[in-house]
């Protein structure tokens, strides 16, 4: 999950407003409740503010500041406004939020029964709003009909369009509020398919009900002036105004409603984006939109998901292989075979290993050869070199290939003294002979076309091999002069070479060096 500093854990739903996945079922509860509750109750003020301004003031046609009105105006209006904002109240509550119980619990996983009547809320909840709002189209237009036949196209218009464009706002504050629930439910699902009319249906229709609908009220208004001539021109300047005032505020808070829906999703998937750049991939988004952008959420969350997948089988790649080799079988397409290059080879095998496993039981041996190799990696890595074979308790460390040293040598001679003064020094229950030899060898794929390995092959890995067996017998570290010879001055001089010895299986002597400390040691 993404991680506890960064945005998209403090606003894993898009906004900072919908609070943290960690949250409380409680809190969040009561969170989704005001987020619902407030906003629509607001615009259903406002769009009652609306009706009364356009019915009032705006619209064409006679007044309904009559006495024949009054009733209707001071009692009727305002008490069905009353009890239709009451009702939408206890309504959206017992029945809309009814259908998410299951939310309270955060380890429940929704039925399909449940992921469906969850996906409904939205539009259970508009169609309530609507059902209100044209139960008042129906009661106050009949009513002010009563009154005066001439006041019912004004009445049904105003009331209408106010009704369009509360329930238009409130599916779009709706999306906004139950997005954590949405989540929930599409993570449940088995398939992403996407669900609704889409971005460029939503968008579209708010522009219509937010530009579009001012706009048709305009030109009724204009067809109504040059047909019966009895709109003047004060008042038809007033219509356009006023309707060209709310296709204005209107549509303008539509669209960043719609906007704001669009771009969020968007926006996080950004941000995970310049996360996944830095390197980290332990991250998922919520998925809590059922349109394309739901899919590209998705989608982003698989990708990452196959990148992380890659990245830990690179990593095991490389702990199997050597970090080296495997970006370099990464880079290009492995061949069979080997080039001929200039390295250094370390070999080190553990001293009495034959007696240690015969007196100690597996766990313990195993145990033993997993610290000895902790360290012999540590210091292989740190000069540059790569662990090729382990070999029971012995291992074989190249230097110098796959990756290019300026001095190979003095890297293996450097390695080798820093292994010997960790184990001389860190009380271990174990002790090991090292060899280090330098010269041309063949590095490069070694096996079959179904499972090949990269290995070394050379005099260079022999001579090393039988200089760690001759150590086992001597100072416990020993090299050879040519190799001392190709080091750096600056390494070259922590040697001190010795006599020369033909090694087993060789045929041309080697002149031995020692680190001057121990080659010291021995001859005292």
């Amino acid at each position: 999950m993404p991680r506890s500093n960064d945005p998209l854990a403090a606003a894993p739903w898009g906004s900072r407003l919908l609070g943290r996945e960690e949250e409380a079922a409680g809190i969040r509860r009561l969170r989704i409740q005001l987020l619902l509750t407030v906003p629509i109750v607001l615009a259903n003020l406002a769009g009652v503010f609306v009706s009364i301004t356009l019915i009032g003031f705006v619209l064409p046609g006679p007044s309904v500041f009559t006495e024949k009105m009054i009733l209707i105006d001071a009692v009727a209006a305002p008490v069905y406004a009353a009890v239709a904002v009451l009702i939408g109240v206890w309504w959206g509550t017992a029945r809309g939020l009814g259908a998410l119980g299951w939310a309270l619990h955060p380890d429940t996983v929704p039925t399909e029964e449940q992921q469906a009547a969850a996906a409904a809320v939205p539009r259970r909840l508009v169609r309530m709003q609507a059902l209100l709002w044209f139960g008042g189209v129906v009661v106050l237009t009949l009513l002010a009909g009563i009154a005066d036949p001439r006041l019912i196209p004004k009445v049904a218009f105003g009331i209408t369009f106010s009704a369009i464009v509360v329930c238009a706002s409130t599916y779009l504050i709706i999306e906004f509020a139950l997005r954590p629930v949405t989540s929930r439910v599409l993570s449940a699902r088995t398939s992403r398919a996407r669900s609704g009319i889409g971005v460029f249906g939503r968008s579209l229709l708010m522009w219509l009900v937010g530009s579009g609908l001012p706009v048709a009220g305009l030109m009724v208004v204009a067809v109504v002036a040059l047909t019966t001539g009895e709109v003047t021109t004060t008042r038809l300047a007033v219509c356009v105004l006023s309707l060209g005032g709310a296709a204005l505020v209107i549509g303008s808070l539509l669209m960043i409603q719609t906007l704001a829906a669009t771009v969020a999703p968007i926006s996080g998937v950004r941000r995970a984006m310049r996360e996944v750049e830095k390197g980290e991939f332990d991250l998922t988004l919520a998925v809590y939109d059922g349109t394309e952008l739901g899919e590209l959420q998705s989608g982003f969350n698989n990708m990452v998901g196959g990148l992380r997948e890659r990245e830990e089988i690179r990593d095991l790649f490389g702990r199997h292989v050597g970090h080296e080799v495997a970006k370099a079988a990464l880079a290009g397409k492995p061949v069979l075979g080997g080039a001929e290059v200039e390295a250094a080879a370390l070999f080190i095998d553990i001293v009495g290993s034959t007696t240690m496993a015969a007196t100690l039981s597996a766990p313990e041996m195993v145990a033993i050869l997993n610290r000895f190799f902790d360290v012999v990696v540590d210091e292989v890595e740190k000069h540059g070199g790569l662990l090729n074979k382990f070999e029971g308790d012995a291992a074989l460390a190249v230097f110098g290939t796959p990756a290019q040293l300026s001095d190979a040598a003095g890297a293996a001679l450097a390695c080798g003294r820093a292994i010997r003064a960790r184990l001389d020094t860190g009380g271990t229950e174990f002790d090991a002979a090292i060899g280090i030899a330098e010269g041309r060898v063949v590095a490069g794929n070694v096996g079959a076309r179904q499972r090949y390995e990269f290995t070394v092959i050379g005099d260079a890995v022999n001579e090393a091999a039988r200089l760690c067996e001759l150590a086992k017998q001597d100072c416990l570290l020993l090299t050879s002069g040519k190799t001392v010879t190709a080091a750096a001055v600056t390494e070259a001089g922590h040697w001190q070479l010795g006599e020369s010895v033909t090694l087993r299986g060789r045929l041309t002597p080697t002149r031995l060096a020692r680190p001057v400390q121990r080659a010291s040691t021995v001859s005292r």
